[in-house]
């Protein structure tokens, strides 16, 4: 499955992995940087900018300068600074603390801890924290595995334009997991990850189109989708351009 770097544009303001342990000092790096950049170019009334449109210009520095602390390995200093920045309501900064106490950088870190911050910044419509702490409460992080409740936070970050969590939720409902058996509603999560670029969602559509499983048949419809797969890289999407186009070529009229 194809995936874009973050779920949503703005998330890059602050987007780690759960674990940052798992990325070189480089890459990590490289990531906050881009993650800075993003800060200065977000647009207000963007799609995807719904949690920092209404930071000040103060409230965006600060946040910069956190990250470039963090990034510098001083992670007092860093976690002053968010911590500032989150009794000031900035959702990023919560969700920054969240994963300081994940990768054990702060003193006494532990999960509950990380969850307490990163349902804040989840509520507080950080996308990113949304679908982490959905990943989180699935896969069993914080103790006993939560599925109903990670589904409604996946469903939250989907509606907010998380291409990750449309793709969880459209597999969901396609599988009947953690959701009701639909695949008329995973053609609806699958689209919407495919209009926002995701490859792997472009060929699961055009796979439905093709088959009438969720959506009518519609061969041209499903070639099209394959050939914007085949566009951005997927190796299976091109055959299948080939095959419907000889199918395609077939019929009358």
């Amino acid at each position: 499955m194809y995936r874009q770097a973050a779920p949503t544009a703005f998330d890059a303001l602050a987007w780690m992995p759960a674990s940052s342990a798992a990325m070189s000092p480089s890459v990590l790096a490289a990531a906050l940087a881009t993650a800075i950049l993003f800060v200065a170019s977000l647009a207000p009334g963007h799609a995807w900018a719904q949690s920092a449109e209404w930071l000040t210009s103060g409230q965006r520095q600060a946040l910069e300068q956190a990250v470039i602390a963090h990034t510098a390995g001083r992670h007092a200093e860093a976690r002053r600074r968010f911590e500032a920045l989150r009794k000031q309501g900035v959702p990023a900064a919560a969700y920054n603390l969240a994963v300081m106490h994940l990768d054990r950088q702060v003193p006494g870190a532990n999960k509950p801890a990380a969850r307490r911050l990163l349902e804040e910044a989840a509520r507080g419509g950080f996308v990113t924290a949304q679908y982490m702490l959905a990943q989180s409460l699935e896969g069993g992080l914080f103790g006993a595995r939560e599925p109903a409740l990670a589904y409604d936070w996946y469903e939250r970050a989907a509606v907010s334009g998380s291409v990750d969590a449309q793709l969880a939720m459209g597999t969901a409902h396609y599988l009947g997991r953690g959701r009701p058996l639909s695949a008329e509603r995973a053609a609806h999560w699958y689209r919407e990850a495919a209009t926002r670029g995701d490859i792997g969602a472009m060929y699961l559509l055009a796979s439905m189109y093709e088959s009438g499983d969720g959506v009518a048949l519609d061969l041209r419809r499903a070639r099209d989708w394959y050939l914007l797969a085949a566009a951005g890289g997927d190796v299976a999407a091109p055959g299948k351009v080939k095959e419907l186009d000889e199918r395609l070529a077939r019929v009358p009229g």
